[in-house]
Order: structure tokens, then C-alpha cells, then sequence
């Protein structure tokens, strides 16, 4: 990992669409530290900031909010970018093989960097490996070596992943006493919405990615025997999330092809819209669910619709139009998107309880103890962005 500092040229070139979808998924991710629910818990009858509380809350299982589709964009968005990167490092003479060694490295660091974050606040290591930067890690290998290949094959790929983690699941009958293990003796892992009939086979902790982690991250040491993970997110989701950035590779591809913009976004939407509706009709056969924790082959097309149909969104507004003033705070956060994301698991607290300590609380007491918390932490995400802004106007762009 190091900081760059990026010719001006050369930033100019760069589609501003994918630095603003990128800043804005960011920013749907810094923004955590506002803890919506808590005003809202404040406010039990007000039915507004209860809206903006589930925007910020994962579904329980089955379903979708906003806060769903930011890790699904993110990778999305590693997909896009890659052509890009790959084409222009090719042209200053790198062969295949220095980039394929630049992969695997880049991948390594990027599962090293999610365990640590991970691993923060626990006595060892926390080996687990379902968070947004190992997912990345663990599929982006196998998504350069796709890229060298004909389209035809990325669709290949991506299908075959589709019909293979759907095969997986649909065929895999849990064990009565796995069972029985988590969903009596471990009560906290009970789901209230839990899945019937066929649709049971992607239940929480009762399907062949929980099973495999139990074995899988016994195999490190660890503060406590693995038994499942609280919200059902597994290691094996990595799989599914690689035809998610095939998805996000077949964008990229279109972009740098040489039709129109306008069959550009028109693809992109009618991709997007086909991607919506073909996972809603699985989801509604009852076939697979729409699970965005184990990343169900329809949460796949669901998730993965929605990210056709904002990226032809922002290349329309931003690249097409040029109508980008709008959007700087965006591109702020997204031209440095590792370091917003390391602002926000690393300095988030730092920052926060420097604000207490030097401002003291009563600054933020003025709109009442209900409030306190929301004007802190708009406060600490106020500056996180200055401070991505500073970098931006210096262009220093940290870089794996």
C-alpha cells in the first residue's frame, strides 16, 4: 500500500462516473458512525426517522435496503475499474505476468488489510473472512485472470458460478444435529423469518457455507471455537461475489468499447432492469431467495441490476452531460476510496472522542440529548471528508 501522487492529466481522464458512484457508496459507508437508530429509537412515532434508520440497517436475511447494496457496488465497481487499469499498464509496457504478480500481491494485501480491521479490539487474531475487503481479495485474482479472456468466457464464468452456488445449496440437506446445534442450544442465532420449504436450503447457518466455515476457521486459532457467524455471512460468499465484479468487468469492457454513449446507458439499463426482475422471479418461484449475507445467486442479478442502472445514471449525468460541479463531494470520497475506507474503521473513533475530549459535550447539546450522538457524528463525518478533500486537492490518492 503507498500514497500516490497522481498527474493531473491523467486524473482529469478519468470517468468521473465511477469516482462519484464510488464516493457514493463510500459515503453510505462513513456514514455509519451517524447511527440512525438511535435517533429513531429516540423517536419511536416518527415515521421519518424510522425511514431513514432501515436505509441504514442490513435486512435480516431475506430482502434488501440501501445499506445492502453497498458492498455489492463496491466490488461492482472493482470490476469496472479493472479493464481500465489493465489497459493502461499494458501500454507502459508491463507484460501479463509482472500484472498477474501485481494481482496475487494486491489480493494478499487486501485479505491481510480485512482481517486486521476485523481483528481490531480482540486479544488475537480474528481470522474470519466475509468483510468487504477479503471478499474483494479472495475473488480478484480470478477476476483478472477472466479479463484476459474473451467476453464470452466472463459469461461463461459468471453462469457457471450462478448454477454452481445454486446447485451447492439446492442439493445440501443440513444434518438434524447441525440443527439442532444452532437454532436450540445456540437461541441468539434463531431467526424469527425462517425459511420454509425449498427456499429452507439457504437458511442461516444451515447451509454448505456455514458448514465449511466450521470446519474452515477452526483451523486458525482462535479466542473461542467457531460455531456460526451472528448474521450468517460466510467465507465461501467470495464465490458469488466474483460474478457480481463479472458483472462489474463486463461494464468496464462496454465502456471502453467503441459504441455510443448512448448504447452504452442503453445496455446498461436494459441490463439492469432484466437483472431486477430475473432475480425477483427466482426469488418469487420460491427457487432462491434473495440473501445478500450468503449472496445467493439472485441477490447476485437483484443487487447486480441495481449497479447497472447507477452506473448509467452517473456516466449519463457526469460523462455524457458533463454535468459534474454537483457531484465533487462525491468524487472527493470516491478518488480515494481505500482511504475513506480506512478513515472509517480506523480514525472514526479517534476523531470522535477527540471532539468530546477537546470540545467537551455541551457544543453538543444544543439540540437536546436525543440529538447528541447525531451532532457528534456529523460532526466526525464532516471531518473525515475535509480530510480526504485536503488529499484530494493535493492529490495524494492512497493506492494498493
Amino acid at each position: 500500500m503507498n500514497t500516490t501522487t497522481t498527474n493531473p492529466s491523467a486524473f482529469q481522464s478519468r470517468l468521473k462516473a465511477l469516482d462519484a458512484y464510488r464516493g457514493l457508496v463510500m459515503l453510505l459507508m462513513m456514514a455509519e458512525v451517524l447511527e440512525l437508530r438511535k435517533v429513531s429509537l429516540a423517536h419511536p412515532t416518527s415515521e421519518v426517522w424510522h425511514f431513514l434508520s432501515s436505509l441504514q440497517t442490513h435486512s435480516s436475511w431475506v430482502g434488501c435496503s440501501l445499506h445492502d447494496l453497498i458492498q455489492p457496488s463496491f466490488s461492482f465497481l472493482v470490476g469496472v475499474a479493472l479493464p481500465f487499469s489493465t489497459a493502461k499498464r499494458l501500454s507502459l509496457g508491463h507484460s501479463k505476468t509482472s500484472l498477474l504478480i501485481h494481482t496475487l500481491w494486491r489480493s494478499i494485501i487486501l485479505i491481510i488489510l480485512g482481517v486486521f480491521l476485523r481483528s481490531l479490539g480482540h486479544p488475537i487474531t480474528n481470522w474470519t473472512f466475509e468483510d468487504t475487503l477479503t471478499q474483494i481479495g479472495l475473488g480478484y485474482t480470478f477476476l483478472f485472470v477472466l479479463s484476459l479472456r474473451p467476453i464470452r468466457d466472463q459469461w461463461i464464468a459468471f453462469t457457471v458460478i450462478l448454477v454452481g452456488v445454486w446447485a451447492a445449496f439446492a442439493f445440501y440437506t443440513a444434518p438434524t444435529e447441525l440443527t439442532s446445534l444452532h437454532f436450540i442450544s445456540q437461541p441468539s442465532f434463531m431467526d424469527p423469518h425462517a425459511l420454509t420449504g425449498f427456499a429452507s436450503h439457504w437458511q442461516r447457518g444451515s447451509n454448505p457455507a456455514a458448514v465449511f466455515d466450521q470446519w474452515f476457521l477452526n483451523l486458525f486459532p482462535r479466542e473461542n471455537v467457531f460455531i456460526a457467524n451472528r448474521g450468517g455471512y460466510t467465507t465461501l460468499s467470495f464465490i458469488p461475489t466474483l460474478a457480481t465484479m463479472l458483472l462489474g468487468l463486463i461494464a468496464g469492457n462496454i465502456l471502453r468499447s467503441s459504441s455510443s454513449d448512448k448504447q452504452k446507458v442503453r445496455i446498461f439499463i436494459y441490463a439492469g432492469i432484466l437483472a431486477i426482475i430475473s432475480g425477483l422471479f427466482f426469488s418469487w418461484l420460491g427457487i432462491c431467495p434473495i440473501v445478500k449475507r450468503i449472496w445467493t445467486p439472485s441477490w447476485v442479478l437483484f443487487s447486480g441490476g441495481f449497479c447497472f442502472l447507477f452506473l448509467s445514471l452517473f456516466y449519463t449525468t457526469l460523462d455524457i452531460r458533463k454535468s459534474s460541479r454537483w457531484a465533487l463531494p462525491l468524487i472527493v470520497v470516491g478518488s480515494n476510496s481505500m482511504a475513506a475506507y480506512l478513515l472509517a474503521h480506523l480514525v472514526e473513533n479517534f476523531i470522535s472522542t477527540s471532539l468530546i475530549t477537546h470540545l467537551g459535550l455541551k457544543p453538543f447539546e444544543i439540540f437536546g440529548l436525543a440529538y447528541e450522538h447525531l451532532t457528534l457524528s456529523m460532526t466526525t463525518l464532516a471531518l473525515m471528508w475535509f480530510i480526504l478533500y485536503c488529499m484530494y486537492k493535493k492529490k495524494l490518492f492512497l493506492k494498493i
